[in-house]
Formats: C-alpha cells, sequence, structure tokens
C-alpha cells in the first residue's frame, strides 16, 4: 500500500464537491536555477512511463500471464522513477510487492480511493523522498473526484509529486504523470491546457518532468504542439543517445519499427538526456503489456 503520511498534500484544495481555481495559463516554463547544495556528478535518473494495460483474466494476456513479465522488465531497469497508467488497485500492489521494499508509490483511483484506474507514481526510495502530491481531474471541475468532461470516453486524471532527490544535495524536482482520452480529440486538448496551466501553478523554479499516454503521436498532434510551445521539450529529441524508433501502443503484436510514440516524457529545458529508448522486452513470448515502455536516463540541469 502507497505510505502517504510523510507527505503533505497540496494545501487549498478545495472540497470533492465544489468547483476547482485552475491557475492562469503560462506562455513558457523554465528549468531555473540549480539550488544550493547539488551535489556534482550525482548518478543519472532513471524515469519510465508506462501503460501497464488494467488487469484482468482474458487471456492470452490476463494480469496472471502478464505479471511475470512487468516483474522482470522493472528489476532489470534500474529505474527511479515509473509514471504509470491504467493500473488497478491489487494490480498496484502486485508490482510494489514484485519491486520489493526499496519502492513505494503515490496515487488514487480515478473513481477516488482504490476504485477505478491510477495515474500512480512508483519511486526508488533510496534515491527519492516525496514532499508533496496532489491528483486532478481532466474536466471542467478538476478538483472533483471522478468528474469527466468534454465528451470524453472515461473519467482521467493526473498526479503530480514534488520529489527531493537524496543523492543530488536534496535536491527538489516535479513529475506530473497523467493519461489522456482516447477517443475525443476535444477532450484531449481541453485536458493538456488544463495540465499547462496546472503546470504554471507549480514552483517554476525546479524542473519538471511529464510522463503520460498522451494517446496521440508525437510530432503529429495538437496536444503535442500544446506541450512543447509550453516550453517543455521532449526528451525522446534531446537525448545524446537513443535507442530505436517503434510504435509505443503495439496490441500484444510484435513491435512496428518507426511507428507512432503515443507515450512520451517531457521534461524542462535545462534537463539533460544522456539516453532515451523504447522497451520491446517480453518474457518467454509474453509482452509485459499492449504498450512498450518509454525510458529516460537524465540529469536535473
Amino acid at each position: 500500500m502507497p505510505i502517504l503520511s510523510r507527505v503533505t498534500r497540496r494545501t487549498g484544495r478545495k472540497a470533492a464537491s465544489a468547483p476547482a481555481a485552475v491557475p492562469p495559463p503560462s506562455t513558457a516554463l523554465s528549468a531555473g536555477p540549480a539550488r544550493a547544495g547539488r551535489r556534482p556528478g550525482a548518478p543519472p535518473l532513471h524515469v519510465m512511463s508506462f501503460n501497464l494495460r488494467h488487469a484482468s483474466t482474458a487471456e492470452p494476456h490476463s494480469w496472471a500471464a502478464r505479471r511475470p513479465a512487468v516483474r522482470a522488465l522493472m528489476h532489470r531497469e534500474g529505474l527511479h522513477i515509473i509514471g504509470t497508467q491504467e493500473g488497478l488497485y491489487q494490480q498496484l500492489r502486485d508490482i510494489e510487492a514484485d519491486l520489493g521494499a526499496p519502492y513505494d508509490w503515490i496515487g488514487t483511483g480515478r473513481a477516488g480511493g482504490s476504485r477505478g484506474e491510477f495515474a500512480a507514481v512508483f519511486y526508488d526510495t533510496r534515491r527519492l523522498a516525496p514532499q508533496e502530491y496532489d491528483h486532478f481531474w481532466l474536466s471542467d471541475t478538476p478538483d472533483v473526484i471522478g468528474s469527466n468532461g468534454w465528451g470524453g470516453g472515461s473519467v482521467r486524471m493526473a498526479t503530480w509529486v514534488r520529489f527531493r532527490d537524496l543523492l543530488d544535495g536534496d535536491r527538489e524536482f516535479f513529475v506530473l504523470n497523467t493519461h489522456l482520452d482516447d477517443r475525443s480529440r476535444r477532450a484531449r486538448a481541453r485536458a493538456a491546457a488544463l495540465i499547462l496551466r496546472r503546470i504554471a501553478g507549480l514552483d517554476r523554479s525546479l524542473p519538471l518532468l511529464v510522463t503520460g499516454d498522451f494517446n496521440v503521436p508525437a510530432h503529429r498532434s495538437p496536444v503535442y504542439d500544446a506541450m512543447l510551445a509550453s516550453g517543455l521539450t521532449d526528451t525522446w529529441d534531446t537525448a545524446a543517445e537513443r535507442g530505436a524508433l517503434y510504435g509505443t501502443f503495439h496490441g500484444y503484436r510484435p513491435p512496428r519499427p518507426n511507428g507512432d510514440r503515443i507515450d512520451w516524457i517531457l521534461a524542462t529545458p535545462a534537463v539533460t538526456v544522456h539516453r532515451a529508448s523504447i522497451g520491446t522486452f517480453s518474457l518467454n513470448g509474453q509482452f509485459p503489456s499492449d504498450h512498450l515502455p518509454v525510458q529516460a536516463s537524465l540529469t536535473l540541469g
């Protein structure tokens, strides 16, 4: 179970039944200056964005069949942050058990509490300590739990966390994780605008990472254009080195070279990206999910 008592919920949260006040939009984002006490030569952060595909009993890709592949994937990658999408509560508890004691997670269900899919953030407690977190829903009433809007096919949400990096002079940074609607172009566009307004309300002197399944291709969608126009960068494009390009949704079929990247890791400009990759790992022919995980090795800048 995620341990949330050690972190502080963002102040000023509206009651679940009340409309939320959204911070004003911003034209650009900045990673800002490094904070005092930063340790030179801190090891890179290893970040993953991964649509888990919600747990089901449907074969041949039930959660029971896929869980060993997810466990093997996560153990082999040495991850510090995993932004997950679609995970159900017990599925996330299984991943927590499989990752072991050094890992914890923060999240809530789209319908509130343990109900519905999560946009959960896993983290390595040996490296990172959460300081603050919050959730909001992708609707006109973002602080109303379980709210939906703009013609979206289902409830969608975002979770963000402010972390302290224990191996980098206690440097702080934000991670925001989300999953946009798969049916409505309008819902995706409005959700992206809301996310950018909420990001603008965070401490802009701190670096920011955005992980998510955006359900539209990089370089070929208004959502992507809006996210980058705000000042965010695509870690795939800014990486000094990158692996082979594959479509990140593959539906359990063989990965498609040069396919669409609909799962992204974005960052504020001063973040240095050493390597970006799209994982094609399978275990005895079983893929962990119907999406391929995307990864970035980076330094906050």
